[in-house]
């Protein structure tokens, strides 16, 4: 794929298979060429915008530079790309990609920032992901979106799994859409381990892979099966060494498996990334989000791991 406005390379690839099913081998490069062609397209229309000038954004482009910064995760960049989203509904308050992108940054910045999101802020994200889902049902992307903000910071799991599969059902081909069923379905495990496998064949090189993998990490956690958690946390740290979600499950995986100087190590160095980690906060959140039983074995892997009580 060339983009022909500065011919520059965007995208190739080669696909290997038998041919005893030619038309599943054709099914399999169908999605295989979508799944991997999004994103590609998706960060040339990002660095498009990077390269116009300020006076010239409007809201499209303000919204492809918020994804941008939003990737970067550091707590400036976080704020600097919920500022361009909200320019972007100054100069279009209706453009629906933009509310749910809100709610998608200040997930971000939950998961990697140095300061946690405000109640404030949580209410106004799932504010905007409510609209979003209200306006943009013809929107695969700002569905997504919107429905991991409704799950993330309402817990409202089974509005959240509605909106997710129709955006599976408008493109079934969106990795980061199966990344987000994948999260919906976390009180199903296996199921959930399936979800991010999609996501994974869909688009193995993708920009938020450490998301597909640490997912799977998490999932086996809550089943239990710890060894395997660990393994796929540590695949996960090799994608992004300071992913928080990533050393939360490998404290919690070693301390269950009694590897518990190997846990404290993990939390230490996930509260030098989040200083304001503790048990309780833990516990309430992940309470709501996943129920009780899973808060569980989260707060007694991270009472074993030495997190902070408050």
């Amino acid at each position: 794929m060339i983009d022909t406005t500065t011919d520059a390379h965007i995208w190739a690839d080669r696909f290997d298979g038998a041919l005893d099913d030619i038309f599943e081998l054709q099914d399999q490069v169908a999605s295989g060429v979508v799944g991997a062609i999004e994103p590609k397209l998706r960060q040339s229309e990002i660095e498009r915008a990077g390269r116009k000038p300020t006076e010239s954004l409007d809201a499209y482009d303000l919204y492809l530079r918020a994804l941008a910064l939003r990737d970067i995760h550091t707590d400036e960049s976080m704020r600097e790309a919920i500022a361009l989203l909200k320019q972007a509904l100054a100069i279009d308050p209706n453009y629906v990609p933009a509310k749910a992108a809100i709610g998608w940054s200040r997930i971000h910045q939950r998961s990697h920032g140095r300061s946690p999101v405000s109640e404030a802020d949580a209410t106004e994200a799932v504010a905007y992901a409510r609209e979003a889902i209200a306006s943009g049902k013809d929107d695969p992307d700002a569905l997504y979106m919107a429905s991991f903000t409704l799950f993330y910071f309402a817990g409202e799991l089974a509005v959240a799994a509605t909106a997710v599969d129709r955006a599976l059902a408008l493109n079934p081909n969106s990795a980061h859409a199966w990344m987000v069923r994948g999260y919906v379905s976390m009180p199903e495990p296996d199921s959930a381990i399936g979800a991010f496998e999609r996501a994974l064949r869909l688009n193995p090189f993708d920009r938020l892979q450490r998301g597909f993998i640490g997912g799977i990490a998490v999932a086996h956690s809550l089943a239990g099966r710890y060894e395997q958690a660990l393994d796929w946390s540590l695949r996960a740290l090799r994608e992004e060494p300071t992913y928080p979600t990533a050393l939360r499950t490998k404290a919690i995986a070693c301390a269950h498996l009694d590897r518990i100087d190997e846990a404290r190590e993990a939390v230490r160095q996930l509260l030098d990334l989040q200083p304001w980690n503790s048990v309780a906060r833990t516990q309430q959140f992940y309470a709501r989000l996943l129920g009780p039983q899973a808060a569980a074995i989260y707060v007694e892997g991270l009472r074993r791991a030495g997190m902070p009580e408050e």
